[in-house]
């Protein structure tokens, strides 16, 4: 796909500094010229970055600031992207990560008759929901329904049947360990995962950094998940969706809501864990999800606690702070996760600040990258991140109120 930034968001240029449009303009380009490929039947396929596989969840986010876009191509791509994710699912609704082709490509081999689809096999409760978040916004931007058709009722059948599964998580039904000597990069307990107790919640084994839960019920991905089962535009699953988003957020309300806080992960037995990740979905997304209002005053008081001290994962420094990752070294932060306490700040002098800081701490590339040294920017993670690239287009976008 070829098609120029002023073309997609035209006017843009007239918004923004030579600078910053610069900086959109190599991004946006990245996203057409080096992620987009093609699946064997011709539907695009979007490659992460620098891993030459498709993240469905990573996916939903590089594409997100196109959704302001009226181009008939990038209509069109949304649209057949969605078809892509929505056959990939098919593939494997266990998975994270997929080929364009079965190749047989993979992170590693986790599992004996793993699919040659598939990449990586990681159980990421937020990919189901990013899958509904990009067809929801589809619809609801373009007026566009060619792709919610017999292929997506099918998911939806599939995803409801796994979610009640899920709700009552079976530990002997996923296993997952990894022979590397990574602790997070397995599920504890020899593979099956920490016990859990009944909560109306999803069960999801890894979080959005692929990194194993600890507690079994991420409490981020449930909420991303019920506001998108909440609004399903299928009139034959609309009230089982809202049925099972009742039970989620009862289940949220009972378990993961201590003292006005949102825990990250509870068990439902008593155990929570108090922290905040880098990736999204996170409890700092959550009116970035359209979840919560970024006034709601629990959201407000568990964002007061993840970007203090309290949060292992928040780090500061002479060059930035924010929050970070157990996937990433200590004391480097996100740029993502920087963007994203820009756009949900009930503040939006916050997003020049944001979008200054951003600028600064790129080590001099031009990218973004996945993480950063707090102290010095030259030590980061991952040379090309196209999904931290396009979070900072989005924030771009939303500091000018851009609008097409």
């Amino acid at each position: 796909m070829k098609c120029a930034t002023v073309e997609v968001f035209p006017g843009l240029n007239s918004l923004i500094s030579p600078e910053r449009f610069q900086r959109v303009d190599r991004a946006v380009q990245a996203l057409f010229s080096k992620t987009l490929q093609s699946t064997e039947n011709g539907l695009p396929f979007i490659i992460t970055g620098d891993i030459p596989a498709m993240w469905l969840r990573d996916s939903t986010w590089q594409v997100k600031p196109l959704l302001k876009s009226q181009h008939p191509d990038v209509i069109s791509l949304l649209t057949q992207l969605s078809k892509s994710q929505i056959q990939l699912f098919l593939k494997d609704p266990y998975a994270n990560a997929f080929n364009p082709e079965p190749n047989g490509n993979c992170w590693h081999r986790d599992f004996p008759d793993q699919s040659p689809w598939v990449f990586e096999r990681k159980f990421e409760l937020d990919s189901w929901a990013s899958i509904l978040y990009l067809a929801r916004k589809i619809q609801e931007n373009f007026g566009i329904t060619q792709h919610l058709d017999s292929e997506f009722t099918k998911a939806l059948d599939v995803m409801f049947e796994l979610a009640r599964r899920e709700q009552n998580h079976d530990s002997d039904s996923y296993i997952f360990k990894r022979k590397n000597n990574v602790p997070h990069d397995s599920l504890s307990h020899d593979g099956h995962g920490a016990p859990v107790g009944r909560t109306g919640m999803v069960y999801s084994a890894f979080r959005p950094s692929d990194d194993a839960c600890r507690y079994g019920y991420l409490i981020p991905s449930n909420f991303f998940l019920m506001n998108e089962l909440k609004q399903l535009m299928l009139d034959s699953h609309r009230a089982l969706g809202m049925a099972v988003a009742q039970e989620i957020k009862d289940g949220i309300e009972k378990f993961a809501l201590i003292n006005g806080i949102y825990a990250y992960e509870v068990d439902g037995l008593g155990n929570a864990l108090f922290i905040d990740d880098a990736n999204v979905p996170s409890l700092l997304s959550l009116p970035y999800l359209e979840v919560l209002p970024a006034s709601d005053p629990n959201y407000l008081q568990t964002r007061e606690f993840i970007l203090s001290k309290k949060n292992p994962y928040f780090f500061s420094g002479t060059k930035a702070m924010g929050i970070g990752s157990q996937h990433t070294p200590a004391n480097h932060v996100w740029p993502i996760a920087i963007a994203v306490e820009a756009l949900t700040s009930i503040n939006k002098d916050d997003r020049a600040k944001a979008l200054d800081l951003l600028e600064n701490t790129d080590a001099g590339t031009g990218f973004m990258h996945e993480s950063f040294n707090v102290n010095d920017d030259s030590q980061f993670t991952r040379e090309w991140f196209s999904w931290s690239d396009m979070t900072y287009v989005d924030l771009v976008l939303e500091s000018v109120d851009y609008k097409n």
